[in-house]
């Protein structure tokens, strides 16, 4: 399975698509070459439509995995039970989206992507419809957890868009899929509150089972059918995400990356709420909602990314992100004084935070979408569970940092992590010439022999 720079090269130009002329089995691998090609040439044309709905997919999905953060306090409520039965609801949904992510995005490579995404976002509006039904806490919790395993929509969305495009536009396509992920997951937290302190909370839940009722349905009419580009068994797609971590180098790089940057997002989020509960600002979890949506302005950003990354190439985008992050960690310690200036210093910091993380992530995938045109949701599998994890570091250290330093010792933090992803990035684009040099001595002797 090692990919060789032939193979790699032909995965760029070949193999940018999977959207075959109505065929919806298999084939030769020249029958699916032919018509990769020429669903490739035929969407710069037609396909703008297609992007903007799938693009609204995955907001919609994300947000099946936020609005509870919102509707928590209400569900105690109505329910009678403590804050921590109801934050247990929230965290069944993001494990479930964690197991739905390891489980369920392989199946981009063996699954038709109109079947798999329709039957996915069905299941997702059966589980919130039983959500939002529940008659105790136990009920809510399954089914929040199966929801939130169906609802790993985006991740599926993400190569299906890469491979409907050209090379030269999967950028700015992975922007605009990030962009709609960031919208669902502001949007969810914005309007899940409010929904569920007018009309109870149950209404969130009812509400997104329909919306996602209602794409399954225009999915099912409006996307085009796609060549899946594996065979292989189920068994053998959960064990790929493992052996592509260890045969491609550049996957390895983009995973240590997003681990890297996300850890440092993820502990400057956890600490924050910290901050501004505690003596200094004093001013509760509302805060950090309102400090969220100051950080809209990043969903304008990642097309903008996205399109640099076609232009000037992933490394670039990667190299100013990480520069950003660095950057962010020190405009965040004026978080320190307190006050409107503090504040000012946390909304410039988080925004910079925001806008150089997504970036980031822009770019990896734009890196990631090139290697295997046959394993493009294995790959994300990979990429997204080591994501996560370097998340789930973050916020754990964040804790222990804010505990022992304060919000200083958490900007330390969340500077020292991305500082690390700085020096990997420099010792890899130190390394390039000297590959390139041992391929062109390789090729030569073999010419000479």
């Amino acid at each position: 399975m090692t990919t060789s720079a032939a193979n790699t090269a032909g995965t760029n130009t070949a193999g940018t698509g999977g959207t075959s002329n109505g065929a919806a089995g298999g084939g030769t691998g020249g029958e699916r070459a032919a018509g990769m090609t020429s669903a490739a040439a035929a969407v710069p044309g037609a396909g703008r439509g297609v992007i903007v709905l799938l693009a609204v997919t995955c907001g919609v999905a994300v947000g099946n995995v936020y609005f509870p953060q919102a509707v928590a306090p209400a569900v105690a409520a109505g329910l009678g039970v403590g804050a921590g039965t109801a934050a247990g609801v929230v965290s069944a949904a993001q494990f479930g989206y964690a197991a739905g992510i390891f489980l369920l995005v392989p199946l981009g490579d063996r699954v038709a992507h109109r079947r798999l995404i329709v039957v996915l976002l069905a299941v997702t509006a059966a589980a919130l419809a039983v959500a939002g039904a529940a008659p105790g806490a136990g009920v809510l919790v399954a089914a929040s957890a199966a929801a939130g395993a169906a609802t790993v929509v985006a991740p599926v969305v993400g190569p299906m868009a890469a491979g409907l495009v050209p090379a030269s536009r999967r950028g700015w396509v992975s922007g605009v899929m990030l962009s709609g992920s960031l919208g669902g997951m502001l949007l969810s937290r914005s309007l899940g509150g409010p929904l569920a302190q007018w009309l109870g909370w149950r209404s969130p839940y009812l509400v997104a089972a329909a919306l996602a009722l209602v794409l399954a349905v225009v999915l099912a009419c409006g996307l085009p059918v796609t060549v899946p580009p594996s065979g292989q068994r189920y068994g053998r797609l959960l064990l790929e995400p493992l052996a592509l971590l260890r045969e491609e180098p550049e996957l390895r790089r983009s995973c240590f990356y997003q681990a890297a940057v996300f850890g440092a997002f993820s502990a400057v989020w956890t600490g924050v709420a910290l901050l501004l509960a505690g003596p200094r600002y004093g001013l509760g979890a509302p805060a950090v909602g309102a400090l969220a949506l100051v950080n809209a302005a990043t969903m304008v950003c990642t097309p903008v990314a996205g399109r640099a990354a076609d232009r000037r190439g992933a490394d670039a985008v990667s190299l100013w992100a990480m520069a950003g992050v660095v950057v962010s960690a020190g405009v965040l310690v004026v978080g320190c004084v307190g006050g409107m200036v503090g504040l000012a210093g946390l909304a410039a910091g988080s925004l910079l935070l925001d806008v150089a993380m997504q970036s980031g992530m822009v770019a990896n995938q734009v890196r990631n979408y090139g290697l295997r045109a046959d394993a493009r949701s294995r790959v994300n599998t990979a990429y997204m569970t080591c994501g996560y994890l370097g998340g789930a570091a973050g916020s754990w250290l964040a804790a222990r940092a804010y505990g022992g330093f304060g919000w200083a010792g958490v900007c330390g933090l969340a500077g020292a992590l991305a500082a690390a992803a700085l020096v990997r990035h420099g010792a890899a684009m130190r390394s390039r010439p000297r590959a390139a040099a041992a391929r062109t001595a390789r090729t030569g002797a073999g010419t000479g022999g």
